[in-house]
């Protein structure tokens, strides 16, 4: 294997925790909210047909590309539900180092106020996983398995949403009225009460295009992994401050280095405001 081989090799490893930071910082702890019951009072700011398209750099070095969409409703168990997919692949010139195809989907109540079904299948050079939560409101439970395997179900608390849905969730928010948001959310291994700040107002300028944002900086404690390693560790997202809230930029530091994740196309029957 020769210099630059090993370079990129060294890169796209470092991308995987990269990946681990992206669908947490975009699915995760990142946008949260402060009342379960806010959401029914609006209209939600998407719909299926959204598609929005990110470019993912560690450092200055393009890695890969990340894909947010909302699919038509889907009935589960009976009840209509939201269908929304997070796609992060690895560009083709990388793969033969370090290929990546992760998928995950989120299927959760048209109210967003409860999740019924998650399932993470992850591609990352030789690490696979599928993984499946499913959620028992009867019993207030979430159960995880992983290509079937299951572990014990935790308790979960009225209102909670898998990691992808609170996204969506929280783009409901009227960020210019909050100072802190909140959401119990849960990976099916355990349920935490997410927190975040908005930090401010702020204009930010991506490829060219002025976008008016709030800057939001989730906590990160209960997340651990890369982060809990890295002494300084911190996300940053911005959202338009529109009635869209498109998120359109993610930063974070880690234990293994920064990544940036910027918006670079959308697809939707509604066009973004700068």
């Amino acid at each position: 294997m020769n210099l630059i081989q090993i370079c990129y090799k060294n890169i796209l490893h470092k991308s995987n925790y990269f990946l681990i930071a992206l669908i947490i910082a975009m699915t995760c702890g990142l946008l949260l909210f402060s009342s379960i019951t806010y959401a029914t009072k609006y209209a939600p700011p998407f719909s299926p047909g959204e598609r929005l398209t990110y470019e993912i750099r560690w450092g200055i070095i393009p890695v890969g590309e990340g894909v947010l969409s909302v699919h038509p409703l889907r009935e589960v168990n009976g009840r209509d539900a939201y269908h929304f997919e997070l796609k992060v692949t690895s560009y083709p010139f990388f793969d033969p180092f370090y290929k990546v195809r992760d998928k995950i989907s989120s299927y959760v109540a048209t109210d967003l106020t409860r999740s019924y079904y998650y399932r993470k299948n992850q591609r990352e050079g030789r690490t696979h996983r599928d993984i499946v939560v499913e959620f028992d409101w009867d019993k207030n439970q979430a159960s995880y398995s992983n290509f079937g395997k299951q572990k014990p179900p935790v308790t979960i608390l009225p209102g909670t949403l898998d990691p992808l849905s609170t996204l969506y969730f929280a783009r409901l928010q009227d960020l210019g009225e909050i100072e802190e948001i909140r959401v119990p959310v849960t990976d099916g291994k355990k349920c935490i009460i997410g927190k975040a700040v908005i930090v401010k107002r702020e204009n930010i300028t991506i490829e060219g295009e002025v976008f008016d944002t709030y800057l939001l900086e989730p906590d990160i404690e209960e997340i651990g992994g890369v982060f809990e390693k890295a002494k300084n560790a911190k996300i940053r997202v911005w959202l338009t401050a529109d009635e869209r809230r498109i998120p359109v930029k993610v930063e974070s530091k880690v234990a293994v280095g920064a990544f940036t994740a910027e918006l670079i196309s959308m697809a939707s029957e509604k066009k973004m405001k700068k």
